[in-house]
């Protein structure tokens, strides 16, 4: 990984100053940063709809009759079902743009999550979990698919960055809230209140989201701005056909698998921050309900920081004449890297230290996340959403395996200790995956047709 400017490596187009380029077309409308905005609504409604159960997890299970391992059954059932909806759901979204399938997956899920409010036991709460994972399967292919179309490779990152930070975002904004409804009213209202305000979302989406090509208020100077930049505009309007040799041939490319491998790493702690957290803060750090509502937050503002740092330097990089390989590997290294700091939490008994370097580890896992601006770079252009679908498919077996993990560690000993070096250790995979695998990241050419 070259550390040296490649502007070689870099288009004309890309490499021009986007004020220069924006100065030059006048770009009477930004429309593409209105369809962002949906994006950053839709992604923090995505992700509390992950994250309400755990916070419900301690009500929940109290009232329920549920232990740690039915628990972690519950948190990891989600994302069985999402992992194995991702192929299907990225073929969708080539299939049917991502204004369709986006608004139809966001009223479908947010729908379920008000029915995970009635639950009563394990199996129904199972149950509705499977189903929230196949319905929310289609996000962020669709995601993928709208920032590849609607941005210019210099903008990509910061682009990807912002629709990220959402997974975060909403988790920092509403968890005070959703514990002050669990505990004013009960666990059930978490689940009434986020699928409807989802519900509601979802038909404001259909109403107001477009591919370029199908916007009646973006100019033809952003349109040309766009695809001058390296956005595939034209590849809004064309419809994939599904084809099983192309499949198999993006997993002839190191680059897949190395994204793939690094997801992985990167959600195993994500999902523990989105399932266990606050039980971990609750139950062994022996924080009040109120405490632990202000320190669950500050880990999720260090990972929103982190994302929108990485996009801030990927960019950047970009524009100063980096080769696209390096200003996209650079955050993914160091993310990764920067990850495996969750395990220094075994060596304090400092609940302040604590949440210091467990924010420090979610910071970087945000940075980390910078990987689906690399997955809008090497997808072809066929199959934007089916490749951030396999990946995505990769990255969610780290939802399957790590609360259930987590939960049978805890378990088993009684204590997050070997769950934290568990995490860190996977951490250092994505490490290895991002630095020596990875190699030069650029845009794939499928033979098969």
């Amino acid at each position: 990984m070259s550390s040296l400017p490649n502007s070689q490596a870099v288009p004309a187009a890309t490499r021009a100053a986007p004020a220069e380029a924006a100065g030059s077309l006048g770009l009477p409308t930004r429309r593409r940063w209105f369809m962002l905005s949906l994006l950053l609504v839709a992604t923090i409604i995505n992700y509390v709809d992950r994250v309400n159960i755990s916070i419900a997890a301690p009500f929940m299970a109290k009232d329920l009759g549920l232990d740690k391992i039915q628990m972690g059954l519950i948190f990891s059932a989600f994302a069985w079902t999402y992992a194995l909806a991702l192929v299907p759901a990225g073929f969708v979204a080539d299939r049917f743009g991502s204004r369709l399938t986006y608004g139809v997956s966001l009223i479908s899920w947010s729908a379920v999550t008000v029915c995970q409010g009635f639950a009563s036991g394990f199996a129904s709460l199972f149950g509705l979990r499977l189903a929230v994972g196949a319905m929310e399967a289609p996000a962020f292919p669709a995601n993928s698919r709208a920032v590849t179309v609607w941005f210019p490779a210099r903008e990509r990152g910061m682009a990807s960055s912002i629709y990220v930070c959402g997974q975060y975002l909403g988790t920092a904004l509403f968890t005070g809230a959703l514990l002050w409804l669990a505990t004013t009213w009960d666990w059930r209202h978490v689940f009434y209140s986020t699928g409807v305000v989802g519900i509601l979302f979802g038909v404001v989406w259909l109403l107001l989201y477009r591919d370029p090509l199908s916007c009646k208020k973006v100019s033809k100077e952003e349109l040309q701005y766009i695809e001058d930049g390296g956005g595939l505009v034209k590849s809004s309007q064309e419809r994939t056909k599904f084809n099983w040799r192309q499949v198999a041939e993006l997993f002839r490319y190191r680059q897949v698998w190395a994204i793939c491998i690094g997801k992985f790493a990167s959600t195993s702690a994500l999902y523990f921050f989105l399932t266990w957290f606050p039980t971990y803060l609750i139950e062994e750090r022996h924080l009040t309900t109120i405490k632990a509502g202000i320190f669950a937050v500050l880990p999720f503002i260090g990972a929103t920081v982190g994302i929108l740092l990485a996009g801030i330097v990927s960019d950047l990089l970009i524009r100063r004449g980096y080769s696209m390989s390096f200003a996209r590997k650079l955050p993914l290294v160091v993310g990764s890297m920067l990850g495996m700091s969750i395990m220094l939490v075994n060596f304090t008994d400092s609940n302040l230290v604590c949440i210091v370097i467990l924010t420090v580890a979610f910071f970087a896992q945000g940075i980390a996340s910078s990987s689906w601006a690399a997955v809008s770079e090497i997808a072809p252009k066929e199959l934007i959403g089916l490749t951030g679908g396999v990946t995505s498919l990769a990255a969610n077996i780290g939802g399957i395996v790590c609360p259930i993990v987590v939960g049978a560690i805890v378990h088993a000993t009684g204590t997050f200790a070997w769950a934290f070096w568990f995490i860190g250790g996977v951490a250092l995979i994505g490490t290895l995956s991002y630095s020596l695998l990875l190699g030069r990241i650029y845009r794939i050419e499928l033979k098969a047709k």
